[in-house]
């Protein structure tokens, strides 16, 4: 597919995307021929895009009586949303758990590497660590990246977990929460940049704990658990929203008790609740028949995610998660000398095809997996996540087989594929 632009300044009437759109405020852009995802649907309809959002076109037209700066033809291309990492522990080269000498730009780098396979969001997530790692790294992850993938918040994932689960966790990094949410404050030095943290809730004996985390804005997730489903319903009841990467870390599927698992189905949600979850379509965490049953069995909870780490976009190897070393061989990461897996090395949009391939879902499902569904868990849907009027726009350009054909964030081309 050939996007090109037309602009109506004097600029050259026809000009490649291998040159900036001219910036400026208040710039209108246009994106013809294309089609959009909008609406649970794919539509065809042009988009409008004025200082870094997603415009109404008919005030433009008829109040206004205002034209394009910019028409980008995009040859037919999906016009998709940007997609949402919730979990992500690093990539190309970098850990977030273990660089605490370069984390700044370890997270810059992973940005911007990130923009390549369609992330336009991602929460960076540390997995379990001493509490000094905390308080050298969250003070400095940076809020924002240029030309990288926007920063959501931390993805605490621990240290809060049953040592059963542990999986690429370090045991002797495991603490349990005694003094409420003193001992969170406590192991992380502040709360501030945390939206999400991952937790066993066997494991919480303050009922009050998950609430408060809730009050502050933080997603409260459930995984690397030994827990019951009476276990998982109590922490949803409190306000739990989220299972971190559904069937790894946690117990089987039992009739008489399925475990965190049985949350999917479970009749003691609070009304209007949804409980989410991630789950990890990389071809190798998750089998396409766990793929099949997670999907029709609560599709309207489904998120995807990477859970990549630091291989990601890197050959064979031995590389790091947080404090353990870990090898990539073919194809798949463990701990370095186990058969334990340890996180993806497939990038988003590959994870993407993955999932729509396994369950013959739609189109337009698969990209709201990891879209729409993942900005309704952190209630920031509406600012990410949709082509609504009045959003953020950062959105994506797909060919047919959902490859990425160039990223926009705020309005502005970071990645365009080479051809």
């Amino acid at each position: 597919m050939d996007v090109r632009t037309k602009c109506t300044s004097e600029q050259p009437l026809e000009e490649s995307l291998e040159q900036d759109i001219p910036a400026g405020s208040h710039r209108l852009l246009q994106f013809t021929n294309c089609r959009l995802v909008r609406g649970h649907q794919i539509i065809h309809e042009d988009l409008w895009v004025r200082d870094g959002r997603i415009v109404n076109p008919e005030p433009v037209f008829f109040d206004e009586q205002a034209r394009a700066h910019c028409r980008i033809d995009c040859g037919g291309a999906i016009i998709a949303p940007g997609y949402i990492d919730l979990q992500i522990n690093g990539g190309y080269g970098v850990d977030f758990s273990y660089d605490t000498e370069t984390i700044e730009e370890g997270v810059a780098t992973v940005a911007r590497g990130l923009v390549k396979s369609g992330v336009t969001s991602f929460c960076p997530t540390l997995v379990t660590s001493p509490s000094d790692s905390y308080h050298i790294i969250l003070p400095r992850i940076p809020a924002v990246v240029p030309k990288g993938a926007g920063i959501l918040g931390i993805h605490a994932e621990g240290p809060f977990i049953n040592p059963q689960k542990k999986g690429a966790h370090p045991e002797h990094c495991i603490q349990t929460i005694d003094k409420g949410l003193i001992t969170l404050k406590d192991t992380y030095g502040s709360l501030e940049r945390i939206k999400i943290i991952t937790l066993a809730p066997e494991k919480v004996t303050d009922p009050e704990v998950i609430g408060q985390l809730v009050e502050r804005g933080i997603t409260v997730a459930l995984g690397h658990s030994m827990a019951s489903l009476s276990d998982g319903e109590r922490a949803v009841q409190q306000g739990a929203t989220l299972i971190t990467h559904l069937f790894n870390a946690m117990l089987p599927f039992h009739h008489r008790d399925p475990g965190l698992v049985g949350l999917l189905a479970s009749d003691a949600v609070p009304q209007g609740r949804t409980v989410y979850f991630g789950i990890i379509s990389d071809g190798v965490h998750t089998h396409p028949a766990a793929l099949r049953i997670a999907y029709r069995t609560h599709p309207q909870g489904l998120i995807l995610v990477t859970d990549a780490i630091s291989a990601l976009g890197l050959e064979e190897g031995v590389h790091h998660i947080g404090q353990l070393p870990l090898q990539v061989k073919q194809g798949k990461a463990f701990i370095a000398g186990t058969e334990t897996l340890c996180g993806s090395i497939a990038p988003m949009d590959e994870c993407v095809r993955i999932f729509q391939k396994a369950t013959d879902c739609s189109v337009v499902y698969a990209i709201e997996a990891a879209t729409l569904h993942p900005a309704q868990c952190l209630q920031i849907e509406q600012q990410k996540g949709t082509l609504d009027f009045g959003t953020d726009a950062d959105f994506i350009l797909l060919d047919d087989q959902l490859r990425v054909l160039s990223t926009w964030i705020a309005g502005v081309c970071v990645h365009r594929t080479a051809k």
